[in-house]
């Protein structure tokens, strides 16, 4: 078989289309079409799976066993900042626009690597390639998949520098929501606000987090209250996130953070309050064995790059992936740190660095029939 090599030329062409197609979480029908035929004109062969009301995730299987590697993206975005600046542009090897990093330039790196397998006689049978929807909201998309099929090893196309991630941080989101006494603003004090009271709560949850938890991340997503005018308004509302270092029990951290809210909020200014958890995710770490990790490791000496795995700091489907007892390796080109910016950007480097890792994984596992 002819040694199958990138295209970079083809490769910046379709990020590019991929970026210039608006596809926030909920509107990814576009993006999807797109992808699909872009397969389908490449001879890859192309499952549609639904997900709701129209919104499908993109399957490329290339035999009726089950995959041993499975290649994973998300071609959904956060909404744009700005809709009339979400758009590809680019300055020298930097490329701008919603999704760069997060993560249309890991799933353009894997697209390409698999057609350019493909192209050259390549047969990638014991892999598969899923591209899913809705992973920076609920991630609908990936329980679609883990619904249908099943997998031992995957990697996901988060950013991560290229730095290999066989550890994952756990994730807690955590809702409060506190009623007070709605009274005149000339009759505001400490005694009466529910807004002060939910912020004792988050400097609390703040002071614990940096005394006795230093790795862990905590962030206030939102607070706000009740509409009020000139007056005490009657309630506020918090939303906040933790991410929790990849050994930390995240159910039984839920459970300190909502005996710090049940101190803070019982009595006095507070005449009602309630705590949730809609998300709680356990974090992981991989062991550096297995065939995966191997395939890497190797791939990682060949290229002459250093092999020291991470962990991965944010929260991602691979929580999911590692619920449902597959072992996956997150592992993708940008920066974790412009992903949700405003000025997002990833350098075509890198992108293009990462599609071919992935096909070099591709070949090592044709080689090891």
């Amino acid at each position: 078989m002819p040694q199958p090599k990138i295209n970079r030329t083809r490769l910046k062409a379709l990020v590019q289309e991929m970026v210039d197609i608006y596809s926030p979480s909920g509107k990814e029908e576009e993006i999807t079409e797109f992808l699909a035929g872009y397969l389908y004109e490449h001879d890859l062969p192309v499952t549609m799976r639904e997900v709701s009301d129209g919104r499908r995730n993109i399957e490329v299987v290339f035999s009726d066993t089950r995959p041993e590697v499975a290649f994973i993206g998300h071609i959904d975005t956060v909404p744009a900042f700005d809709i009339d600046r979400y758009e590809f542009r680019q300055k020298g090897d930097r490329i701008y626009g919603l999704g760069t990093a997060d993560m249309k330039g890991g799933c353009a790196a894997m697209i390409e690597a698999f057609v350019a397998f493909i192209e050259r006689g390549g047969n990638p049978e014991r892999t598969g390639l899923f591209l899913v929807v809705g992973e920076e909201e609920s991630g609908d998309g990936t329980a679609a998949l883990l619904e249908a099929r099943s997998f031992p090893w995957a990697i996901v196309a988060e950013p991560t520098e290229l730095i290999p991630c066989l550890a994952h941080y756990g994730y807690i989101e955590m809702l409060v929501r506190a009623s007070g006494t709605r009274r005149h603003a000339s009759l505001a004090g400490r005694p009466y606000n529910a807004i002060m009271a939910m912020l004792r709560m988050l400097l609390r949850l703040g002071g614990l987090m940096e005394a006795d938890y230093p790795e862990a991340i905590l962030n206030i997503r939102d607070i706000h209250s009740s509409e009020s005018g000139f007056a005490v308004p009657g309630s506020c509302e918090a939303s906040i996130d933790v991410h929790l270092p990849p050994a930390t029990n995240a159910e039984r951290f839920a459970r300190k953070l909502a005996a710090v809210a049940d101190d803070c909020l019982t009595g006095g200014s507070v005449t009602d309050y309630s705590v949730d958890f809609p998300v709680i995710a356990k974090g992981y770490r991989l062991k550096d064995a297995g065939l995966l990790p191997q395939i890497l490791e190797a791939v990682y000496e060949h290229r002459e790059l250093d092999w020291q795995p991470e962990a991965f700091k944010s929260h991602s489907d691979a929580n999911l992936l590692r619920e449902a007892g597959c072992k996956p390796i997150i592992l993708g080109p940008g920066q974790l740190a412009m992903a949700h910016t405003r000025d997002e950007s990833i350098t075509f480097r890198d992108v293009a660095a990462a599609a071919g890792l992935y096909l070099d994984v591709l070949k090592a596992l044709a080689d090891d029939e």
